[in-house]
């Protein structure tokens, strides 16, 4: 059986630890990138080095963002009144794209899963309900994937904000029990927004 020289071996293994790459697929990239002009490894390399290094979170949201607040907390032309809610900067890209929302959002880096031992101290919970509490936040869209962590943490939510006389809302269920929001289709999301209900 053929082995791989021990260079090529750990960055096959390396590239296998990238989310949705299998051994097969580990493979062709580790294999193209060997026959690829140095200049354009390179050029991955330090792209990926250049983003691990400038890249952060936005203060306000919690975006990521090589600039804070971020250009979406900047843009004074969006909705300052509307909050959305999601559990990663994934899901922002996915509604971002639908072009129907022209609030604001906030990322809370996850959703309870007591499972996992994820409690509301490790999510960015803390950061929102002192964000609402200025008073220019009247709703909050409660934007979570349509599974059991999701429908808790929204919950959970729900009961932390209503207090404050914020009007609190979930996204419609449109989107399939058990998917993700970042594989939704737009004209889905769309509806999921549109169809929205208090909680």
């Amino acid at each position: 059986m053929f082995l791989y020289p021990e260079p090529l071996a750990a960055l096959v293994e390396s590239l296998r630890k990238l989310p949705g790459i299998g051994p097969k697929t580990a493979q062709r990239l580790a294999l193209y990138l060997l026959h690829a002009p140095a200049i354009e490894a390179e050029g991955i390399a330090h792209s990926i080095l250049e983003a691990r290094e400038k890249i952060f979170l936005c203060s306000v949201c919690g975006n990521f963002t090589d600039v804070d607040p971020c250009v979406l907390c900047q843009d004074v032309s969006r909705d300052q009144s509307l909050v959305c809610v999601v559990e990663s900067p994934r899901d922002i890209i996915a509604f971002e794209r639908t072009r129907d929302f022209r609030g604001l959002y906030h990322v809370l880096h996850g959703v309870l899963s007591p499972i996992d031992g994820i409690g509301p101290s490790d999510l960015k919970i803390a950061e929102l309900l002192q964000r609402v509490q200025g008073g220019s936040v009247k709703e909050v869209i409660l934007a979570l994937n349509p599974n059991v962590e999701g429908g808790a943490t929204s919950v959970y939510l729900s009961q932390l904000l209503k207090p404050l006389n914020l009007r609190v809302t979930r996204i419609a269920h449109g989107l399939p029990v058990g998917g993700d929001l970042e594989f939704a289709d737009t004209a889905t999301l769309s509806r999921s927004f549109l169809g929205r209900q208090e909680l």
